[in-house]
């Protein structure tokens, strides 16, 4: 079984001979036609937003694209703010979801009019402290404690995970924020990464909407918003089925009507924070095959590294990889492809059954549209790769350039090697 890559081998050759590989290309139809699908999915729900993952995919010309369809951003830092706000996003368009947060974070968001999501109650001082009061709008996150529902151990695991409040907490916070003049109220929780399953979004609806009944009966403040945040997973595995965002979008519908709808809670808007599903499978990782080695394995090195794309290096993370051109040619090969690194773990795949790969032959590794070139590094000085657009009508462009030392060297200049480094 294997994946179809959007890109074939001719269109990839006319590609690099105006931008060298390695680079991330992503797929505009793919982002739109999801986009639409996942509005389509929600519309029973009144008020219903997406609050993209800037995160995932920090790329102006693809929030743009999201944009076009009213999606807000999720950020999480002040770069994440200043981002959103390049592009027109400010006011309920932002959706502000940190931790460990300093003061400076807390007081632009609020100067951008954006909605502040408190980690844990110990925020609300500073917040107040922050912005003079607190903001007539702001949400809380939650955390149950204990173990949600076993994925791939990224983040499954709410009991061990820094993030949200416990129920006692999340319910003194609102009653505290209820009593400082906060007047619209929101809940969020996320409490898994990446499930390949339909029934996730709907388990933790259950969850959010019996507390926002639960918060209600207690402190009287009325949830008008939750978040249901991102965990909607994308197949990197062939053999994975892709989740069903019409059934996901029921599996929602049902449990607001069994417990929001008969609690007087029927008009809370809903929202969501998807980064991988609305950007993973519609971005690639487009490297050439520069060097083969045939020692203890076989082994094919390529011109990109853990730089380009970390996943591998860091969780062992599984990326599909087509050799363009030799779709349909036998696995006749066992590889480990590699990167340049000092570091054994810089492998995009490891014993993986491919085609014979030649040097020149131009791979395409599947679903780095997300947490691929957002998760960059410079380490042993390489340089981040550029990013590309291709667009509806099979044209592409440039939406960043690759870097240059230059870049790289651009924060020595407090001193005066600065210029002989870049020849100046």
């Amino acid at each position: 079984m294997a994946k179809v890559p959007f890109l074939t081998k001719e269109k990839a050759e006319e590609i690099i001979k105006t931008y060298p590989t390695p680079f991330h290309i992503y797929d505009e139809k793919g982002i739109r036609d999801n986009v639409k699908a996942l509005i389509e999915a929600f519309s029973w729900n009144k008020g219903y937003k997406e609050y993209f993952a800037v995160k995932a995919t920090p790329n102006p010309f693809l929030m743009q694209i999201l944009q076009e369809y009213g999606c807000g951003c999720d950020c999480s830092s002040m770069t994440e703010l200043m981002l959103s706000e390049a592009i027109g996003a400010v006011g309920d368009d932002i959706m502000f979801s940190s931790n460990d947060t300093t003061l400076e974070e807390f007081e632009f968001c609020n100067n951008l009019g954006g909605i502040i999501n408190l980690d844990d109650i110990t925020h609300i001082d500073l917040v107040e402290k922050a912005c003079g009061a607190l903001p007539k709008k702001m949400s809380c996150r939650y955390n149950p404690g204990g173990v949600f529902i076993l994925t791939n151990g990224i983040m499954d695991n709410p009991g061990d995970a820094k993030y949200g409040m416990t129920k006692d907490q999340i319910i003194d916070a609102y009653s505290i924020m209820k009593e400082k003049g906060v007047e619209e109220f929101g809940l969020h929780a996320f409490l898994a990464s990446n499930t390949v399953t339909n029934e996730y979004y709907p388990e933790l609806a259950r969850v959010l909407f019996e507390l926002a009944v639960e918060i209600n009966e207690k402190t009287g403040v009325k949830i008008s918003f939750i978040n249901l945040s991102g965990g909607i997973g994308i197949p990197y595995t062939p053999d994975q089925e892709s989740n069903d965002i019409f059934k996901i979008g029921e599996g929602v519908h049902k449990v607001f009507d069994e417990v929001l709808v008969p609690n007087g809670l029927g008009d809370v808007k809903l929202c969501t924070e998807l980064g991988r599903y609305m950007m993973g499978p519609y971005g690639a990782l487009v490297t050439t095959a520069i060097n083969e080695k045939h020692t203890h394995k076989e082994y094919i090195g390529v011109d990109a590294c853990a730089v380009n794309l970390m996943r591998p290096a860091i969780y062992g993370a599984y990326h599909h990889i087509t050799v363009l051109g030799k779709e349909n040619d036998p696995l006749s090969c066992t590889y480990d492809v590699t990167g340049s690194l000092c570091e054994n773990c810089d492998k995009f795949a490891i014993d993986r059954n491919l085609p014979k790969i030649d040097k020149g032959d131009i791979l395409f590794i599947h679903d780095a549209g997300a947490h691929g070139f957002s998760m960059g590094y410079n380490y042993n000085g390489k340089l981040k790769s550029a990013e590309l657009l291709l667009k509806e009508d099979g044209t592409v462009k440039l939406i960043r350039r690759a870097e240059t030392p230059k870049d790289y060297f651009a924060t020595f200049d407090c001193f005066d090697i600065y210029k002989k480094l870049v020849k100046e």
